[in-house]
């Protein structure tokens, strides 16, 4: 399988047959029964593992950061004053009743980019909701900041008439648990952090007895469907004091410091000062991981597999470095590794 470099990255065919189109439960495993693999930056090694072997893989002492940001019904069912339906994804919550939000053309049982002129600004959804459109969110009219009128909690509002975003590689729906991870627990994700979608609570109890320590963060996750040429937007994020406490303690002891996603190294890193030391935050990241700046509190990354020419590669190449980074996705995909929320795992070690 060849693999390229497209303006600075990785760029690669992904063939249908390795786009996860549901749960691995649904093929008859269990969540931590995907597969793993290793690599390991200092030699250059690769092994092929089970996600269930992780603690194989970790030493007492070292430090697994997960993202608490659960995932919600962000997928809304919509049409305009012309009686054209549509869908509309709510993204990023800014402020009280206002979103950024994507238009999405219905394409089949699936949805697809909008082109062209988006509808009128008031849009109707279910449950005689609406939302009005104020402006474009960034460049290009894909995201727009929208005043929502739900009528009551957004949450609770979304629960009884949204569904989970949805992608033509899985075309039939799955219910909201099987885009939560099992430590989920404060809501606001347009789509799953999925990197920690395998670990099972039994997994979590094992790391724990095994001396391997566990912090929490919170990133709220955008829509994930940019184009190739887009970085990731501004996302709102929290490192709790204990969780800024137990990252210091880790590295000053010699254990590692392991992230689980992206959005947990986006956190961190966000935190971080230049000497690496990491404070507690509250705030919005605009950050963006790539080579060109190198991680100050994150050692290592447990993370999915992620699409061609996506900014997300950068970060793998910022930590992995490039020769490391072709090697594991040219194994990735000659070894028929699954992609996306539902796929396959991918860890890196020092």
């Amino acid at each position: 399988m060849a693999l390229t470099l497209a303006s600075d990255r990785l760029d690669f065919e992904l063939p249908a047959a390795l786009e996860a189109a549901e749960p691995p439960e649904a093929r008859g495993l269990r969540r931590d029964g995907v597969r793993m693999l290793v690599a390991h930056v200092g030699t250059g090694s690769l092994a092929s593992s089970t996600f269930s072997n992780l603690g194989e893989f970790l030493e007492a002492g070292d430090l697994i950061v997960v993202n608490t940001s659960s995932t919600i019904a962000a997928a809304l069912d919509a049409s305009s004053s012309d009686g054209t339906r549509f869908a509309v994804h709510l993204s990023t919550q800014l402020h009280d009743d206002r979103w950024v939000v994507e238009l999405r053309r219905l394409s089949g049982g699936s949805t697809e980019r909008w082109l062209g002129a988006p509808p009128p600004p008031r849009v109707r959804l279910r449950g005689h909701a609406s939302l009005f459109l104020e402006h474009p969110y960034g460049e290009g009219n894909r995201l727009w900041v929208a005043q929502v009128d739900l009528g009551e909690d957004p949450f609770t509002w979304l629960e009884t008439h949204g569904r989970p975003i949805q992608y033509g590689y899985s075309p039939r729906p799955w219910p909201l648990e099987a885009y939560q991870n099992v430590y989920a627990k404060e809501p606001g994700s347009a789509e799953m952090p999925s990197a920690g979608r395998p670990f099972t609570t039994e997994l979590i109890t094992q790391l724990v007895a095994e001396g391997i320590r566990i912090a929490p963060i919170v990133l709220h996750t955008g829509v994930s469907s940019l184009e190739a040429d887009e970085f990731p937007y501004p996302e709102r994020m929290k490192v709790p004091a204990s969780t800024a406490h137990l990252v210091n303690a880790t590295r000053s002891e010699g254990g590692r410091v392991v992230a689980i996603g992206t959005t947990v190294v986006r956190a961190l890193e966000t935190a971080a000062r230049d000497d690496g030391v990491v404070r507690p935050i509250e705030d919005w990241t605009d950050l963006v991981i790539s080579p060109k700046r190198p991680l100050l509190a994150v050692d290592g990354l447990l993370t999915g597999w992620h699409e061609p020419v996506s900014s997300h590669l950068l970060m793998l190449e910022a930590i992995t470095g490039r020769d490391l980074l072709i090697d594991s996705y040219h194994a990735a995909l000659n070894l028929g590794y699954r992609w996306h929320e539902f796929g396959d795992s991918h860890l890196i070690l020092p």
